[in-house]
């Protein structure tokens, strides 16, 4: 006799169904696990023999048989563990053989049978929902688990005697109930910025409109203070928002404790991460920093610094939303829907722009072309603000701090984006969220503009030599400025000041 348990493989933040088939056949002593598993999933039935001992339990003198369906499905990681562990005890008589029947089992065992928390719990939960099936998962995930639906029934016990004792219905376990972390009270404001208000006009309008911003400036001008505080005046996560970036986190092993958060996410890699820890991929193709930042904000620090493959991996998420990782036997889509900030100097040295330097190197226009062109002109085309950042004068320092900050910004940001999804609803574009997001015909209907704004928009276009994409980009921004100021159209105001932000890409990438 065959038995069955159900649990998942993971193909992105998707969870597909994986068939546990157990067959204990007389024939001499052995244990084999098929099904293209991986290390980690070959090394399970050492586990389970451990934890079946140690929770009084002794495997027969049999040939077992474990076959992970569909065989051609890789399958990888750790949480195979007990469903092959459930299934044996099953087949051998340890727990009733139909205990299992509409459950999605998923969990790691240790040596003296305890069950340890996994990655991936939470798509686990949502796949087995939408098959109608209940979910086992180790204690610590339960929290997490609890979110796919308040109806689903969820076991999470810390132990193979806990759970075999409730199957066999001498011990009740208790359903988990969902957790939220516990947001500590933000520390950081904008007020703590004295001076660049340029700088914080383009991170409000940034933040209004979830575009991509480029911070550039000399050393110790505040570009990582900014850069720091943008957080601070992002709206929180909405329900639908907080279950999409969960999904990421929970497959990336992200989610502590199994309580989720409603804080966008805030990913600020350094300067010598691979292509893989960027983009994700690696063995086990896991999310990289763009997924983990999915609805939330990328910051690169010294962006010149990181190399140039890794910050040209950049360019297919930042117009895509998604990342696609090929290999030979399988393709995964991840979310990537994020907003990068970057800041760099101006050169290597960071004073090309001051007045009256001569940079050693050679001219100080020599010595900034040679430090930008690191970044290709594709890259810097798809950051629709670019900003200047100057050095803070001793006179900006010892002025009382500004009497606006975070919260007042944020209320105008929440306000922007309150206006755009209503936009975007009347529209029937619902998924949509800002204005970064409109596509080029959307975008045109949403920020038409009248004659004088064409014509101011052309002879810019042709000035500054904007592609198509610069061109929509700046629409983008005008039409979020627009939204900053609460006017239903936009006017010439708002896309001379949108145009304003291209013109340093304009001088950057003639340095590319």
């Amino acid at each position: 006799m065959v038995q069955h348990v159900a649990t998942v493989a993971f193909e992105g933040v998707e969870a597909r169904p994986v068939d546990v088939q157990v067959q204990v056949a007389p024939g001499l002593p052995a244990f084999n696990l098929v099904g293209l598993a991986d290390k980690a999933v070959s090394e399970a039935k050492d586990r389970v023999r451990a934890a079946l001992i140690a929770s009084g339990l002794a495997l027969p003198a049999k040939r077992i048989t474990v076959n992970l369906a569909p065989a051609d499905l890789p399958k990888e990681g750790s949480h195979y563990d007990l469903p092959i562990a459930l299934g044996l005890m099953a087949a051998i008589g340890a727990i009733p053989s139909d205990a299992l029947s509409g459950f999605t089992v998923v969990g790691e065992l240790g040596l003296d049978g305890s069950i340890a928390p996994v990655a991936g719990v939470l798509p686990s939960a949502v796949s087995a929902n939408a098959q109608g099936n209940g979910l086992i998962c180790p204690k610590a995930c339960g929290p997490e688990a609890a979110w796919a639906s308040p109806e689903m029934e969820i076991l999470a016990p810390t132990s193979l005697i806990q759970l075999a004792n409730h199957l066999r219905g001498s011990q009740v376990l208790s359903r988990p109930e969902p957790r939220i972390k516990t947001l500590v009270e933000e520390t950081l404001d904008l007020a703590d910025i004295k001076g660049q208000e340029s700088a914080k006009r383009a991170l409000e309008i940034a933040a209004a409109g979830g575009h991509n911003l480029l911070l550039v400036g000399p050393p110790g001008a505040g570009k990582t203070m900014l850069a720091a505080r943008l957080p601070t005046i992002l709206p929180p996560l909405t329900p639908s928002e907080l279950l999409e970036v969960s999904m990421v986190a929970s497959v990336a092993g992200a989610i502590e404790g199994g309580a989720l958060t409603s804080k966008r996410p805030f990913r600020h890699p350094h300067h010598s991460a691979s292509m893989a820890a960027m983009v994700g991929g690696g063995l086990r193709a896991r999310p990289g920093e763009v997924s983990l930042a999915h609805l939330g904000v990328l910051f690169l620090d010294e962006m010149p610094e990181f190399q140039g493959q890794v910050l040209d991996s950049l360019r297919q998420p930042l117009e895509s939303g998604e990342v696609v990782i090929a290999r030979a036997n399988h393709r995964i889509t991840y979310p990537a829907k994020l907003q990068l900030v970057a800041a760099m100097n101006p050169c290597r040295c960071g004073r090309a722009y001051d007045l009256g330097f001569n940079c050693k190197r050679g001219t100080n226009t020599r010595c900034a072309a040679d430090y930008q062109s690191k970044l290709s002109g594709p890259l810097l085309d798809r950051i629709d603000l670019h900003i200047e950042v100057p050095a803070v004068s001793a006179s900006d320092l010892v002025l009382p701090a500004p009497s606006e900050g975070s919260r007042e910004v944020a209320a105008r940001v929440a306000a922007a984006r309150a206006i755009q999804a209503a936009r975007f609803a009347a529209l029937g574009r619902a998924e949509l969220r800002v204005n970064a997001e409109a596509n080029g015909p959307l975008l045109e209907q949403i920020a038409s503009l009248d004659a004088p704004g064409l014509k101011l928009l052309r002879d810019a276009s042709d000035a500054m030599r904007l592609s198509a994409r610069g061109y929509h980009r700046v629409l983008k921004v005008a039409r979020t400025i627009a939204d900053l100021d609460g006017a239903e159209h936009v006017g010439r105001p708002h896309l001379a000041e949108a145009l304003a932000y291209r013109a340093l890409n304009d001088r950057m990438a003639a340095a590319a």
